[in-house]
């Protein structure tokens, strides 16, 4: 068996801010709302008429991945894209990353677990890698809710919290037992599938065009979420799978150089912290202000949190997200 090692991480924003102070001029909201709630200041959001999409911008952040890795694309084994919002229904935006990068011909698979599909997808690679089929696996996060949200005050309690965004990691085959990825956690309960989700469309022809062309009374095409509920399970979850993951390779929470939750909501980030009594300087946060990017969150975040030098060599940085599904995962790092 073999060991997986993150050898290099990329991430991609689109460069349009977009503050609280802007929501609240086409909304019934305000910065202190907003930030009370959710910690978020502002979020990025792709412009109408970029040429940016979800695929687009997995390419550019996986771009920067493999040149930091040091593997040239030809290298690359297989393809693992995480993401809520595809370019098209089908295909999978995998098979468009393989065509960007100019690969001839790779396996490319898509992973469709929301807020948890970035560690999901780090754990397909990880076993992949893990029993010789595969040396260099890319593993991207990127998602495009701009264009599909509700952007009036009916949709608020979830529209102010989502931005748009991609991160990637590139994961290479090692010897060392001793670092790498020591173990992944996955778990999913599916009677609150409809507490968190979005019962409807492809950001090709997204939910503004579709009520133009379709009006109507009920509109099942924009995200809905049961916010207390996933709260109050998200505490709980990401406490049990994170222990989970201590456990499983004899540590404490006193051994965690480095956490990185899933930017959700500030608050939960907060409420996991203290319940693990970890420091400032022992989590990294960025939902201020890159809002919720779902899939993307972690891996942008641990790539912000790498290029600040806060992921040492031989450090513990413990991963962890929650979200529709419900899905949960964690994953345990010796950098």
């Amino acid at each position: 068996m073999y060991q997986s090692q993150i050898s290099g991480l990329g991430k991609y924003v689109p460069e349009n801010i977009v503050t609280n102070d802007d929501l609240a001029k086409i909304m019934d909201t305000s910065d202190e709302w907003i930030q009370e709630r959710t910690g978020i200041k502002e979020r990025r959001h792709i412009k109408k008429g970029s040429d940016d999409t979800t695929a687009v911008m997995g390419y550019k952040a996986a771009k920067i991945a493999l040149e930091r890795a040091n593997v040239d694309k030809n290298d690359i084994d297989f393809i693992v894209f995480a993401t809520l919002s595809p370019d098209y229904y089908f295909p999978g935006c995998g098979v468009q990353i393989q065509e960007m990068l100019d690969i001839p011909t790779c396996p490319a698979l898509d992973v469709r677990n929301q807020c948890s599909g970035f560690v999901y997808a780090l754990s397909v690679a990880d076993q992949f890698i893990k029993t010789g089929m595969y040396k260099n696996i890319l593993v991207i996060g990127s998602e495009n809710h701009s264009g599909g949200l509700d952007m009036t005050t009916r949709g608020r309690n979830v529209s102010v919290l989502f931005g748009d965004g991609a991160g990637a990691a590139v994961l290479t085959r090692s010897e060392d037992k001793e670092k790498g990825i020591l173990s992944t956690h996955l778990h999913s309960e599916g009677k609150f599938a409809e507490e968190l989700s979005l019962i409807g469309p492809s950001t090709k022809y997204w939910v503004p065009e579709i009520i133009k062309d379709n009006p109507q009374e009920n509109i099942p095409y924009f995200p809905h979420m049961n916010g207390q509920l996933v709260f109050k399970n998200a505490v709980v979850r990401f406490s049990e799978v994170i222990h989970e993951g201590l456990a499983h390779n004899n540590l404490s929470a006193e051994d965690i150089d480095l956490f990185i939750p899933h930017q959700a909501n500030l608050r939960i980030a907060q409420f996991i912290q203290k319940k693990f009594k970890l420091n400032d300087n022992q989590v990294h946060n960025n939902i201020q202000k890159y809002g919720n990017t779902t899939a993307a969150s972690i891996p942008i975040a641990l790539t912000e949190a790498w290029e600040n030098n806060k992921v040492k060599k031989d450090d513990i940085v413990v991963l962890a997200a929650f979200g529709s599904g419900f899905t949960w995962a964690s994953a345990v790092i010796k950098w």
